[in-house]
């Protein structure tokens, strides 16, 4: 009888900048809506935007910082966590965006991938360690592990590096007051190949979803606020009304469709990574799924958050957060052998993913 090959985590890391950008950063901003100035208190709308997105502080990269740069630092952090040799990397997987963007530019640098540059600066020369790029929004780290379990279960690899970084600081309008959201960092996860008896641990169900009909227009890129702006720019751009009803709607449906795959019941979740978009979003998201399985309410200390002061850093959040909760860097949060997890994430496409991992 074969034996089962389980995807297993073996190692973890991530870089989060230095440069801490407070709320007081965005007090002398002039926000603009529909090319019209917003007439109040800049303070106002900084206060409103932490009531509604619990987002008091987010980190930025330093000047000379490309996003190859911090995933390869979260990388090496990984590569160590793990204690492997990095030549034995079958597949370098880097989850973002935007690219390389130099501060000033606002034009992205894809060529060669990041996956690529990381692998030059970590200086693995084996041809055989495959190094590419996926770009699908804020769930790109999450799919990018589900990747992984497909390379690692058919048997073509057997340790996989899984990276999100980004540095949307690069790609933000400074007058529009959705861009005070978005930040910088970067996660790495290592996924191994385990035989077992029996699939009993790590990855052990998936689903993702495509809505592009009609809610890929949710994250675009656009033009700038302002209307006087001729530089002929593109920002990230996103209908945050409609996004966050789109979100609390489906988002937990993909969830239960994941766990439903898995066998398991909601409540035997011990733990759920959940992308770091918004709080009172994530809470909302989190309350609907619950509903879903006819519970009112969601036990404390299930949703590790980090986003009042890491910020969205999109496709970096997730493995962010597990890196810190992993490292006991999350108050409250940890994690055991024979726990439960959901991974899960919605963004750009509109995308949706999510799987159910057993440590």
């Amino acid at each position: 009888m074969s034996k089962a090959i389980n995807t297993v985590i073996t190692g973890t890391g991530s870089y989060i900048p230095e440069n801490i950008i407070s709320g007081n950063e965005f007090l002398n901003s002039t926000f603009f809506e529909n090319g019209n100035r917003i007439e109040k208190d800049p303070a106002e709308i900084i206060h409103k935007f932490s009531e509604i997105t619990e987002i008091v502080e987010r980190r930025y990269v330093g000047e000379q910082q490309l996003s190859n740069h911090i995933g390869a630092k979260a990388a090496e952090k990984a590569i160590e966590n793990a204690g492997i040799d990095k030549e034995t990397l079958d597949y370098i997987i880097f989850c973002h965006n935007f690219g390389d963007i130099p501060l000033g530019s606002n034009r992205t640098d894809i060529l060669p991938s990041l996956a690529a540059k990381v692998k030059q600066q970590l200086g693995i020369l084996n041809p055989d360690c495959v190094a590419y790029d996926i770009i699908f929004g804020c769930p790109g780290w999450v799919q990018g592990s589900i990747q992984a379990d497909y390379f690692i279960k058919s048997g073509d690899a057997k340790r996989v590096m899984v990276i999100g970084a980004e540095t949307l600081s690069r790609i933000i309008d400074a007058h529009d007051r959705d861009s005070m959201i978005f930040s910088d960092g970067a996660g790495a996860v290592i996924f191994e190949g385990q035989e077992e008896e029996e699939q009993k641990k790590g990855i052990i169900a998936h689903k993702t979803e495509t809505h592009a009909v009609n809610y890929g227009n949710l994250l675009t890129m656009g033009k700038g606020a302002h209307p006087e702006e001729t530089n002929g720019n593109l920002y990230l751009k996103m209908n945050g009304r409609k996004l966050y009803e789109f979100a609390v709607v489906q988002v937990p449906q993909v969830i239960k469709k994941a766990i439903d795959k898995a066998g398991l019941s909601v409540e035997d979740v011990n733990i759920v990574f959940v992308h770091q978009a918004n709080g009172k979003m994530d809470t909302a998201i989190m309350k609907r799924l619950f509903k879903l399985y006819g519970k009112d309410t969601v036990p404390e200390n299930l949703v590790p958050m980090t986003i009042s002061w890491l910020g969205n850093s999109s496709v970096a959040t997730v493995p962010t957060l597990l890196d810190l909760v992993l490292r006991g860097e999350v108050k409250d949060y940890k994690v055991k052998a024979g726990d439960v997890a959901v991974f899960a994430s919605v963004g750009a496409g509109m995308h949706i993913n999510a799987f159910v991992y057993r440590f």
